[in-house]
């Protein structure tokens, strides 16, 4: 695909020191293609390696944030879709070949998310369905408009959830409401979403992009590094034990206290001021 036609399906743009990422492909209800996938993994590895931007906000055009994956956005070099299209040269499907596509395809989408080293937050414009869920969910903070909904289609379709979706799940919301979503695949609403814990807050549609900015923008402002060392202590929190999250900490604590940050966070409580943090 050209690079014209990349860069026009995600919209990409740096301000105040915030990545927006924006997926284009209204027509489709923003259903995310190989290309695409690609473009928002290096563009939050982008954001991770740059000092300059300190939030990132993903979010979507039209009425849908994401429909899922799209089945016909496959490479020709043989790559299926993450839902496990058979790979091209008429060779067929062997073993292997779906677990290798999901691997390669939704769970390096959802890693890319929780290891970027910046908040992420999702603001949500409207449908985000199966690994568009999942991409939601994978946030650091979900903002949804009141428009938006939430759906397991998988099950939909004969389909176990792809997209670490068995992972995010239980561990926001507790495994029998995460059953409960993806044995039903019902549609879940903003409102509802927020209820359950899946969304931080629900906003009306013309007010969504706004709250984005200024959530993304206080981020921006905050002590970077702490903020990242934070995360990755949040995320890696229900998958260890008490002593092996309490190393953790310390060491996050170690590796911060050599940020000019943490130094100029002490340096204003004594002297009674207002940080200014400079994301170093």
């Amino acid at each position: 695909m050209p690079i014209g036609a990349l860069v026009e399906d995600v919209l990409h743009s740096v301000e105040n020191g915030v990545s927006w990422i924006t997926l284009n492909r209204p027509e489709a209800m923003n259903a995310v293609t190989w290309d695409q996938r690609e473009r928002i993994i290096a563009l939050l590895g982008d954001a991770s390696a740059d000092p300059d931007v300190r939030a990132v906000v993903l979010t979507a055009t039209g009425r849908g944030f994401c429909a899922g994956a799209d089945l016909r956005g496959a490479p020709s070099s043989g790559e299926g879709s993450e839902m496990g299209v058979p790979p091209a040269g008429g060779r067929g499907r062997v073993p292997g070949d779906v677990a290798r596509t999901i691997r390669l395809g939704a769970q390096r989408l959802i890693g890319a998310v929780l290891d970027c080293e910046k908040p992420v937050i999702a603001a949500v414009n409207g449908t985000a369905a199966g690994i568009g869920a999942h991409l939601a969910f994978a946030c650091d903070l979900v903002l949804a408009a009141e428009p938006a909904k939430f759906i397991e289609v998988f099950v939909r379709r004969g389909l176990v959830p792809d997209g670490g979706g068995a992972y995010l799940l239980p561990r926001l919301i507790g495994p029998q409401r995460a059953k409960e979503l993806m044995f039903f695949g019902d549609a879940v609403t903003a409102h509802d979403a927020r209820e359950l814990g899946l969304v931080n807050r629900v906003v009306p549609a013309e007010e969504l992009e706004k709250t984005a900015r200024e959530w993304a923008e206080r981020l921006a402002q905050g002590p970077t590094r702490a903020l990242a060392l934070t995360k990755q202590l949040v995320n890696a929190s229900l998958d260890t034990d008490r002593a092996g999250a309490f190393a953790a900490e310390a060491a996050a604590q170690e590796i911060n206290m050599t940020t000019r940050d943490a130094n100029e966070g002490v340096a204003s409580f004594v002297e009674r001021r207002t940080p200014r943090y400079e994301g170093r």
